[in-house]
């Protein structure tokens, strides 16, 4: 009897062991862990900062929206509002940019000169009622070229393409695939604009270096001894709501700077001012950072 209590309290000693040498490993876990969410809480704050002058700036323009800005070597995102960054929205021309990697990509244009020859329909945009070649068309934003494109493309390769460029939010059928950018549940959100041109920009889309040459002097808007501007605006209509874009980056020093504006006027039945607000809002964003000069008021 003495002899098996013995054994029994030795091992009931070593379960009580046991157990203290598991909670203390457990509480070590627990406190790693609460720690690591506290560090990835303070960099995920560092990562993002919020800008109320961004606001200020929409608020003079009387638009709302969002005015996202990525510094590469910092790793930091500005912006006066990071919910509506996060929100998908239809792409409008900005989609110019993907869908010119598919033209020249797949042949449907040979180089920056290739024409679009005028159908002599007379359209709102004076610009568009003449003969242009690729890099006006881009420059002009020219909707009925672009939907040529896409036709010729064809809803299958459009879909294969865009895959493999990994151009997200395209919804689109053999119907809709001349409009699908202006129009319907295509979406794309400023965010996911920023992470497309960081992987334009850093040469990590497969495409050819022939499409990269010609697209990359295409978008270029502005090129100083201190800075290159490459953009691409955008503005859809869609049952009577405008939405605007601004997207692009803008490389100096050593740095490359991305963004992406999305705004909409506050009232959706005065517009008047909202088309040039998208390019003014984002180049006084940017002279705030001192990325870009002072832009003279207007």
């Amino acid at each position: 009897m003495g002899s098996g209590t013995g054994v029994e309290g030795r091992r009931g000693n070593e379960y009580l062991w046991l157990v203290v040498i598991v909670r203390v490993r457990m509480s070590r876990i627990f406190l790693v862990l609460i720690l690591g969410i506290f560090f990835f809480g303070v960099a995920a704050q560092e990562h993002k900062m919020v800008k109320g002058e961004f606001q200020k700036i929409l608020d003079e323009k009387e638009v709302i929206g969002t005015i996202l800005i990525y510094d590469l070597l910092e790793d930091r995102f500005y912006s006066n509002d990071f919910s509506w960054a996060e929100k998908g929205r239809l792409p409008a021309s900005t989609f110019k940019i993907p869908n010119s990697m598919v033209a020249l990509e797949l042949g449907v244009v040979q180089d920056d000169s290739t024409i679009f020859w005028w159908d002599g329909v007379e359209r709102s945009i004076s610009n568009w009622n003449q003969d242009l070649v690729f890099r006006d068309a881009f420059h002009y934003s020219c909707v009925p070229c672009y939907q040529d494109i896409a036709r010729k493309v064809g809803k299958e390769r459009m879909r294969t393409m865009l895959d493999k460029i990994n151009y997200p939010g395209m919804q689109f059928s053999s119907e809709t695939i001349d409009n699908f950018w202006l129009m319907g549940t295509s979406r794309i959100s400023p965010m996911q604009q920023i992470t497309f041109l960081r992987r334009y920009q850093a040469k990590k889309i497969p495409i050819s270096s022939h499409t990269y040459d010609i697209l990359d002097n295409m978008m270029i808007v502005e090129s100083t001894a201190e800075y290159t501007l490459r953009a691409k605006s955008g503005w859809s209509v869609d049952n009577g709501h405008n939405n605007g874009w601004y997207v692009g980056y803008v490389e100096k020093e050593g740095d490359v700077y991305f963004f992406a504006t999305n705004i909409e006027p506050m009232n959706q039945e005065q517009i008047d001012g909202f088309v040039q607000a998208r390019i003014a809002v984002t180049r006084q964003a940017l002279s705030q950072l001192d990325i870009l000069p002072p832009t003279s008021p207007r």
